[in-house]
């Protein structure tokens, strides 16, 4: 019998703001709810971006917009200019230096000599090539910046983390604390090894104390810091999370998938679950690109939306770009807008779904990952795609039936707002939609509202289609004025207005995702009620009618931490060198293995895969 993963909890932080509780969600459809909905937002909004209840103020300063100077200033930001300096004619070039700037290794023909106690004159005949600081200004001044006003640094004891570690911190909790069940219940009732977590950067940590730090330092003339190299690496998300949010030694793991790398940490946790490898499984990816070394470099890769392809586009009759409407997938567009954020997904399987009481949010049906066989580019889209949206199309097909299919699901599309995603992308959607019988398919995009997070991407798609089935509202592609004419369209529906359903209409969506290099996911997700049907044939009505009496407490819990944000009296989970556990703590045997803070021991009594060849 194969495990059922359901989604029992989700967290995290983009520019729509905190995912929890469904409010980032709500954000992107902020002019569709109701006023009392609309209050709540600000709310939740108000409490990250540590200001007071200004409406404008606050959707001002929320989703994509122009770039502030929190990060980094895109007026003035430091490279140095190369040069050459050559001696004059009339003779050799000379220039006085402090003594201990002098470099280590000095050239043959500098000829060095004391001018006073700190500095030395130094004189040669050759030509100097030297850098001189220089500033430059960002032809990119858009991108999906989170709240303003929100610094994950200033919730906990940061350390000089990499802002992208700062943002899993933040989000891992986020999932962790919604979930209803305090996290000792669910390590009382499950071995520490069936609790895994799969999450990844795609980039890996960019800013000053992670990566760029370590290569940066000695151009800069400073030194690199212990810290630069190792947390600098893709999978410190994976760590993080195991070493400070919930202490966890059950598998592990950072997949990295460019763009859709949250599926393929999605993937890795899903086929845990089904296998019976884990019966916990957290699921994240964070993301923290806005560096002006990268918006430079998918910049000159011509990726990235520029002001001056955005006046063009609006037929050059403003001086400065709306930047709000920087990303316009399936519409006339000029490039991908940058953006930043960390999701977190927990899954159950079924029976420990049930058995704590959880609540559900939906269920994973199967994540499909193909690459594109030989390319013509490593940036360029190939075929991979095709496949796995077509064989997570067949697996709603088997699991739900083909009117299902064909009238209950949608698409949350990759949508990065490029002239070829919007090509091929569409492409792929019509002719699946022709070979599977389907008409007017609703496609929506969410990238319009908060930009592309790279290896956050799809996990911001996921946490968006939670929301639709929660409040029965399809995000439009509202930045799109219109559908571009090279966009194929015969059998689709891009929904450019936000569009409301009836509840219980979605029973599966599909999380479609992308990447440079071949890598493509597509994940078919099964909405709460389908997921509650699916539970009651399994386990039967007197296991659902005994959850539904444990979910009550989980509920009041869960509320309770959300009504704690909205007041911010929470703090994200940061246990720093607690429960530390030696190896002279453990209790060992050749039949266990006891840790302490854990109910029950790790089991060594491993079955035989080949008994049939041993």
């Amino acid at each position: 019998m194969t495990r059922l993963p359901v989604i029992v909890g989700f967290g995290g932080i983009n520019p729509a703001g905190r995912s929890s509780g469904h409010h980032g969600y709500r954000r992107l459809v902020y002019d569709q709810l109701s006023f009392e909905q609309q209050q709540k937002t600000l709310q939740a909004l108000a409490a990250l971006m540590n200001c007071g209840s200004d409406e404008t103020h606050i959707l001002n300063n929320t989703l994509i917009r122009k770039l502030s100077n929190n990060l980094f200033d895109p007026d003035f930001y430091r490279a140095n200019k190369q040069a050459m300096l050559h001696p004059h004619a009339e003779g050799p070039l000379t220039f006085l230096m402090r003594k201990s700037q002098l470099p280590e290794q000095l050239p043959a023909e500098w000829q060095v000599e004391r001018y006073n106690d700190q500095e030395v004159k130094v004189t040669t005949s050759s030509a100097l090539d030297v850098l001189f600081p220089d500033g430059r200004a960002s032809k990119v001044n858009s991108a999906g910046q989170l709240p303003s006003g929100f610094n994950p640094e200033a919730l906990y004891q940061s350390r000089s983390h990499p802002r992208g570690l700062q943002l899993t911190v933040f989000g891992a909790s986020d999932a962790i604390q919604s979930l209803g069940i305090p996290w000792q219940t669910i390590t009382d009732k499950v071995p520490g090894d069936q609790i895994a977590v799969y999450a990844s950067s795609a980039m890996g940590q960019l800013d000053f104390n992670g990566s760029a730090g370590m290569l940066q330092s000695a151009l800069l003339g400073k030194r690199v810091s212990a810290k630069n190299c190792p947390l600098g690496l893709a999978e410190m998300t994976a760590d993080f999370v195991n070493a400070y949010v919930i202490g966890s030694v059950g598998a592990t793991g950072a997949n990295v998938g460019a763009c859709a790398t949250f599926l393929y940490n999605l993937r890795q946790g899903i086929s845990d679950i089904r296998a019976g490898n884990c019966r916990v499984a957290v699921i994240g990816s964070s993301e923290a690109p806005i560096t002006p070394e990268v918006i430079e470099g998918y910049r000159t890769m011509g990726a990235l939306a520029e002001d001056e392809a955005l006046i063009k586009l609006d037929g050059g009759t403003f001086e400065t770009p709306d930047h709000t409407r920087a990303c316009r997938p399936f519409g006339e567009n000029c490039g991908f807008t940058l953006a930043e954020a960390s999701q977190f997904v927990v899954l159950f399987d079924d029976a420990l779904a049930l058995e704590l009481g959880a609540q559900i949010y939906g269920s994973v049906a199967d994540v499909f990952v193909n690459a594109d066989g030989f390319k013509k580019s490593i940036p360029g889209p190939g075929i991979g795609n095709y496949l796995t949206l077509g064989k997570a199309m067949g697996s709603v097909r088997a699991i739900l039936g083909e009117q299902a299919l064909k009238h209950h699901t949608y698409i949350q599309a990759h949508g990065t707002g490029t002239p070829q995603n919007r090509v091929t992308e569409s492409h792929i959607f019509d002719q699946l939609a022709q070979a599977f019988g389907i008409q007017d398919w609703p496609i929506t995009a969410i990238k319009a509202f908060v930009g592309h997070s790279l290896a956050c991407a799809s996990g911001d798609q996921i946490i968006a289609a939670l929301g639709v089935w929660h409040d029965h509202i399809i995000p439009g592609i509202k930045t799109t004025g219109a559908i571009a004419e090279d966009v194929h369209q015969s059998n689709l529906d891009f929904l450019l207005e936000h569009r409301t359903v009836d509840p219980g209409h979605l029973q599966a969506t599909f999380i479609n995702s992308k990447g440079f290099g071949g890598n493509n996911a597509t994940a078919a997700i099964l909405s709460p009620d389908v997921t509650r049907s699916m539970l009651a044939k399994r386990h039967g009505k007197a296991a659902m009618l005994s959850f539904q009496t444990r979910q009550t407490d989980t509920i009041a819990s869960s509320a309770a931490y959300d009504a704690a944000c909205l007041n911010n009296e929470t703090a994200p989970i940061y246990q720093f060198g607690q429960g530390v556990v030696e190896g002279s703590a453990l209790n060992l045997s050749d039949a266990a293995i006891s840790i302490p803070g854990y109910a029950k021991p790790i089991s060594l009594q491993v079955d035989n895969p080949y008994d049939d060849m041993t």
